[in-house]
């Protein structure tokens, strides 16, 4: 009974890593760059490109807590956004493949520091940048929906209408 007792709160504890492990169940991480840019364009999402350095960077695992890991920002994210993660850890290895990718897009984006997080229309144009905020997954999202809507103002068959009310 007491063998029993322990492997069932042993279980429990690895499905509580495993939960909390995944980052954001409401919306999808990616991490390949192309299959998301497929994606985004077929869905007529915003992409959001989070170059962070998941293991090492204070600022982006706070960013994770207080906003990626939120429902706001999920429920928000799984209707407009196909979110993309480019890591840079330190500690955890990454593919060569991965790696290659990370870099190039590092450079393409003039990435300076972590978090940034990048902004594009579902073609893949540059929309905006930012990083950590202060102020929670609703001062976020509206952050995003400002930045998307300015966009929408000077390119408005962007994806056909707003989508950015959710």
């Amino acid at each position: 009974m007491i063998t029993l007792l322990r492997t069932g709160i042993a279980m429990m504890g690895l499905m509580a890593v495993i939960l909390c492990g995944a980052r954001a169940t409401g919306a999808e991480w990616q991490t390949d760059f192309a299959k998301a840019s497929v994606t985004a364009k077929k869905t007529g999402q915003y992409m959001l490109l989070d170059f962070t350095g998941s293991d090492w960077c204070g600022w982006c695992i706070q960013l994770d807590k207080e906003v990626f890991e939120q429902s706001v920002f999920k429920d928000y994210a799984k209707q407009n956004l196909t979110c993309v993660t480019l890591d840079f850890p330190r500690k955890k290895k990454v593919s060569e493949k991965l790696a290659k990718q990370n870099n190039e897009l590092a450079k393409k984006y003039a990435i300076q520091g972590y978090p940034t997080i990048i902004i594009l229309s579902p073609n893949g144009e540059l929309v905006g940048k930012t990083g950590y905020e202060s102020g929670g997954p609703e001062k976020y999202v509206e952050s995003l929906k400002k930045m998307i809507s300015e966009y929408e103002k000077v390119h408005p068959k962007t994806r056909g209408g707003d989508a950015t009310k959710k």
